[in-house]
């Protein structure tokens, strides 16, 4: 059956069989202590390789991205870049105010019994290639002057190698993502901080009103400046939603998406066609909303503290990004942005403590990434009624 082989099922799997070893480990640990040590060494390899990805990654999405967006270049495509980030950043905002009143009132438990976890057998690192911040400028300096100077050879380099990136995305880091998850919820049953996951479930419930809170503010605030009646847009988008959830993916659900905001009577047909496709690729609200809330929430967990304002406000800005060249399959976000979650989020935490934050927020994010995906989708309709309202506001001819 096709659910026994889809990417939740695989996740909330790997979380239970890895919840069910660190607890069975953590009753006796003196004779599973060559186990531990077994899988401790396992999750950090498949950590080092994660993060090793992770510049691939950013440059490998970023960089192609902007050389494509100049290449069709003009004002419906920089008013629609400008909103899609926008709303990213303000619903991530919204977010964080959530997070500095609500999880404080969270009921999370201090670990007692912990247990140390053991060395493992043998250590290898995989050093990045670049750090994440330097591969972040470079793609943004490269995209641009690639653009600018019209080098199109580079242009057409770019293109092959985010192919290459998104090959290694989904043939070999979401495939052992299970494993990942797995071992990591081993050592937090190993360790006694399960004790705690009732609070990631709350977590989830939270974030999933926030996800209709903000597509209610995208749908007021864009019939307000189109002057339209935004029902008109949302009603339709039902099946849309729907199938986001069924399949985790922004680009599975383009197609029906399209056929939505086609039946629209107030959107113009020509933007339907450009800003829907394009806002699959580039407005991801809804993930960036629910990863903010979880970062704060696995920090307040594993360091005892919220993260800094100053820290909350350079991760969002940076993170509106990272939504907008986060490809478009499932989990995409969160994969993209885990370097500055490393960076920002994790600076001056060990590298063990920093490998069990970024496997937490994989986690947990998988659990709710599809509903996250159909907020991305049904949000997408707003903005496209943002800019039918601008094409009408400043006589664009259809």
């Amino acid at each position: 059956m096709k659910i026994f082989k889809s990417l939740p099922f695989r996740l909330v799997l790997g979380i239970i069989i890895g919840a069910a070893i660190g607890l069975c480990c953590r009753s006796n640990p003196d004779a599973t202590n060559g186990i531990m040590q077994v899988i401790v060494c396992a999750h950090r390899l498949i950590g080092q390789y994660v993060s090793f990805c992770v510049p691939l990654i950013v440059f490998g999405f970023i960089c192609p991205s902007i050389t494509k967006l100049g290449d069709n270049a003009g004002v419906l495509l920089l008013v629609a870049l400008v909103i899609a980030y926008v709303s990213s950043v303000l619903a991530a905002l919204m977010s964080t105010i959530a997070g500095f009143v609500l999880v404080p009132m969270l009921n999370i438990k201090e670990v007692t019994g912990s247990l140390a976890l053991p060395e493992a057998i043998f250590k290898l690192d995989i050093p990045q290639i670049m750090p994440v911040i330097t591969a972040l400028v470079f793609s943004i300096v490269l995209g641009l002057y690639a653009v600018f100077t019209n080098a199109s050879t580079i242009k057409n380099m770019l293109a092959e190698f985010q192919k290459i990136v998104l090959a290694i995305v989904t043939r070999t880091v979401v495939p052992i993502l299970p494993f990942y998850i797995g071992t990591t919820f081993v050592t937090l049953g190993y360790d006694g901080t399960l004790t705690n996951f009732p609070v990631f479930i709350v977590a989830i419930l939270v974030v999933l009103v926030g996800h209709f809170v903000w597509m209610t503010v995208l749908y007021l605030v864009a019939g307000a400046y189109a002057r339209k009646n935004p029902v008109e847009v949302f009603i339709h988008y039902g099946p849309a939603y729907l199938t986001a959830v069924g399949t985790m993916s922004s680009a599975a659900t383009l197609s029906v998406a399209l056929e939505c905001a086609s039946k629209s009577k107030v959107l113009r047909r020509d933007l339907v066609g450009f800003g829907i496709p394009l806002f699959a690729n580039i407005h991801l609200c809804g993930s960036v909303l629910t990863e903010t809330f979880f970062v704060m929430l696995i920090h307040r967990l594993l360091v005892g503290t919220l993260p800094s304002v100053g820290t909350m406000i350079l991760f969002i800005i940076l993170l509106g990004i990272f939504a907008v060249g986060a490809p478009g399959v499932p989990g995409g976000t969160v994969v993209a942005s885990l370097g500055i979650v490393e960076s920002v989020i994790c600076a001056g935490l060990t590298p063990e403590l920093t490998a069990t934050f970024t496997g937490m927020l994989l986690a947990i994010f998988a659990l709710q990434d599809s509903f996250g995906t159909a907020c991305n989708v049904t949000g997408d309709g707003a903005l496209t009624l943002i800019l039918t309202g601008y094409a009408e506001k400043h006589g664009i001819e259809e």
